[in-house]
């Protein structure tokens, strides 16, 4: 877990407090979202569609809203992705939580796989060198 950028070893100690270290205790990445509360469930009322958490995880959520927050600092990557959200209209807790989403959705996979997080299989070669290796 350690190789996710911006998880460290308090965030770690948090998130596998809450979640634990069963690797088969979510089925898939579906599952640990809807434990974090990450997963926002559109309602319709009084014709205002809006996001809202049921059964959230408070302790989960909040060390994951830290771990993105750090992740923007540690990984080129996940900085291009959320000031991608930014620039298609996020807010900063959208763009932030669609941040979360991903790397919650890598944090359940990478384990299964036997791997630890690598940061151009997780969002590609950055633009300016894939247009150099392009060349």
């Amino acid at each position: 877990m350690l190789s996710f950028p911006g998880l460290g070893i308090q965030i770690t100690a948090r998130v596998l407090a809450e979640i634990g270290d069963d690797r088969t205790r979510f089925a898939d990445a579906r599952g640990l979202h809807a434990y974090a509360g990450s997963s926002p469930v559109t309602c319709l009322r009084q014709e205002v569609r809006h996001h809202q958490t049921l059964g959230e995880n408070d302790r989960l959520n909040h060390a994951d809203c830290l771990w993105a927050f750090a992740a923007l600092r540690h990984s080129r990557g996940a900085g291009t992705h959320y000031r991608r959200r930014r620039e298609a209209g996020d807010w900063h807790a959208g763009a932030q939580r669609n941040l979360f989403n991903l790397m919650i959705g890598r944090l359940c996979h990478c384990p299964k796989q036997g791997r630890t997080y690598d940061e151009l299989l997780a969002y590609g070669a950055p633009p300016a060198e894939a247009a150099v290796t392009a060349a």
